[in-house]
This record gives C-alpha cells, sequence and structure tokens, in this order.
C-alpha cells in the first residue's frame, strides 16, 4: 500500500464539499437536490465511477465550477468519491441535504480552507482515508475573539 497526499486545487475563498457515495446516479441525485435545496447556486460536480468503466461522472450549472469538479475528481481517482464546488452560497446551505442523498455515506469536509486529502493506493484502487482540513490550533480563544465570532456571524446573517 501507498500512502500520498493530494491537494484540492481551487480558489482561494472557494467553498467544497468532499464525500463518499455508493453508486451512478450520485451525480444526478446531488444535483436535484441542490437546485431544489438553493435554486440560485451555483455549482459543479465530479463523481470518481467505482466499477466499469470508472469515469469521473459530472453535473452543476456553472461550466467553470464543473470543469473544477471534474479536475479535482480526476486527481483524486478515489472509488466513489464526490466534490461539489459552489459559489452564491456556503456548505451549511446544503450540507445536511447532501447527507440525506440516499447514495451518500459519509462526508469527509466541507470548508474553503485549503485541503490536502489522505489517499491509499492498492493493486486494487485508490481509497479516502482522511484530509487536511486547514491549519493546526494556535491557541484557546480569548474574550476579544468570543465577540469577533459573534460580530461576523451576525454580520453574515448567521445570528439574531
Amino acid at each position: 500500500m501507498e500512502l500520498k497526499t493530494v491537494k484540492i486545487e481551487k480558489p482561494a475563498d472557494l467553498n467544497f464539499i468532499l464525500g463518499q457515495s455508493h453508486f451512478i446516479k450520485t451525480v444526478e441525485d446531488l444535483y436535484e437536490a441542490i437546485v431544489q435545496t438553493v435554486p440560485g447556486m451555483k455549482f459543479g460536480i465530479g463523481f470518481c465511477e467505482s466499477s466499469g468503466p470508472a469515469l469521473v461522472r459530472y453535473a452543476g450549472n456553472d461550466p467553470k465550477l464543473i470543469e473544477l469538479a471534474q479536475k479535482n475528481a480526476l486527481e483524486l481517482a478515489c472509488g466513489h468519491c464526490f466534490i461539489i464546488f459552489m459559489e452564491g452560497g456556503f456548505p451549511i446551505n446544503i450540507l445536511n441535504t447532501v447527507k440525506n442523498v440516499p447514495e451518500v455515506c459519509q462526508v469527509f469536509c466541507a470548508t474553503s480552507n485549503p485541503v490536502e486529502v489522505i489517499v491509499a493506493e492498492t493493486e486494487s484502487g485508490r481509497g479516502i482515508l482522511g484530509v487536511i482540513d486547514g491549519m493546526k490550533s494556535k491557541g484557546l480563544e480569548t474574550d476579544a475573539d468570543v465577540k469577533v465570532r459573534k460580530y461576523f456571524l451576525r454580520k453574515i446573517g448567521y445570528k439574531l
């Protein structure tokens, strides 16, 4: 077995969700779930088929995000993984919807941070072991940090 890291290539502030599912119709079901949840969100989905022709399947409503999803999915090349890039919304807007798609087994991360995916490769194929999502914690939150956090959440409309 060989362990590798695959960096997710994306613009610095672009959000994405990385997960694993189990069936070829995942890409279409994710598309339908997203447009029904946040109709105006722009997104691209890449899905690594794990048997048969083993292709990267894709869908979305934005050519740039679809291309980014295709590129990253092909670089990952891990059976049944999917990646969704989005604009005009955040992972929090669609995360529960994505997790409730019947084929979805798990979500590894939902972030705009730099991410490295830890991949194991054997003679049989490749699989995701986990992710490194962002940086190492630097310390504990202070009272001033709490105020900044609360102000930010209210400023972007997630709290009253």
